[in-house]
């Protein structure tokens, strides 16, 4: 199997509130490890295709949404690292750019309606019983090795940050990255920005999975919840995307710069704070909400 060690670099940028609040903020860019492999996904997928590959299971199985960057990024990294994938798909049959993708990679896609979707483990036995070389992979990569994958973040680091951001859905890569800095003890503050509404379970998650409870919770900024949006969202990210050449999107990384520019405008970040943002990817989902930016 070949290397799977990544790199993604770091990039500063600079805004008129920046400057007047003196915070400086850095984009860990790893939307550019891979143009589908994007994001975050690497890092979860990491250790998962490790597995498989010592317990000889070369048939990948996940599950994901009709617009899911996991199951597109699974979909790449098994054509690329020569497995086989399936998709169980949550609802009904559609076609869209993401699922044409998955399939141009060769990922077999299933779908299935929202019920029976809440039992994976059921649909997994259901399906792939008779086979062997079937490897269960949680929605999102969501698991331990998916936690040490993501974890990895903070080794790559070269300076010492007062703030890490990250935006979560399964919590999964905000209790890496928690994680990692523990593991290096680096005096950072972690702050999570989740996605989706009424997420107290995902901060016991982010606990149970990194071991630890120092770390900052932001739950107001689901804008209604996942995948949700609101104009005040979508003008931030048109002003985002247009002032710094950095693509974002609506569903995880808006809502995670919205959150960051917002506390920093209401002073809850110090003057001097150099605050690092980690860019999780998944920007083939914008492909879903075009007639947003219209």
């Amino acid at each position: 199997m070949r290397d799977l060690e990544i790199y993604s670099p770091v990039e500063e940028i600079s805004s008129p509130l920046l400057t007047e609040k003196q915070i400086e903020l850095f984009v860990k860019r790893d939307d550019m490890i891979h143009p589908f492999i994007s994001g975050n996904k690497w890092r979860k997928l990491k250790y998962i295709l490790k597995e498989a590959t010592e317990k000889d299971q070369k048939h990948l199985v996940t599950f994901g949404g009709a617009y899911s960057n996991h199951l597109l990024a699974t979909a790449c990294a098994a054509a690329k690292f020569g497995f086989k994938s399936s998709g169980i798909v949550r609802g009904e049959e559609v076609s869209n750019q993401t699922l044409m993708l998955c399939s141009l990679f060769g990922m077999e896609l299933i779908f299935t309606d929202r019920e029976s979707y809440r039992h994976k483990e059921e649909l997994f036995e259901k399906y792939f019983r008779q086979d062997p070389a079937a490897f269960f992979i949680n929605e999102g990569g969501a698991g331990a090795a998916a936690v040490k994958g993501c974890s990895e973040l903070t080794d790559e680091l070269t300076y010492v940050y007062d703030h890490i951001f990250c935006a979560a859905g399964t919590g999964t890569t905000a209790a890496g990255i928690l994680h990692g800095i523990e593991r290096n003890e680096l005096p950072t503050r972690m702050n999570v920005v989740p996605v989706l509404k009424g997420t107290d379970y995902l901060k016991d998650e982010i606990k149970s999975f990194s071991g630890s409870e120092e770390f900052n919770f932001y739950a107001e900024y689901h804008f209604g919840g996942y995948a949700k949006t609101e104009p005040a969202l979508i003008n931030f990210i048109k002003t985002f995307c247009s002032s710094t050449g950095i693509l974002i999107e609506p569903v995880y990384t808006g809502k995670m710069f919205y959150a960051i520019y917002d506390l920093i405008s209401k002073n809850q970040l110090k003057p001097g704070s150099k605050v690092l943002a980690v860019h999780t990817g998944g920007l083939s989902g914008i492909a879903g909400m075009a007639e947003k930016f219209a």
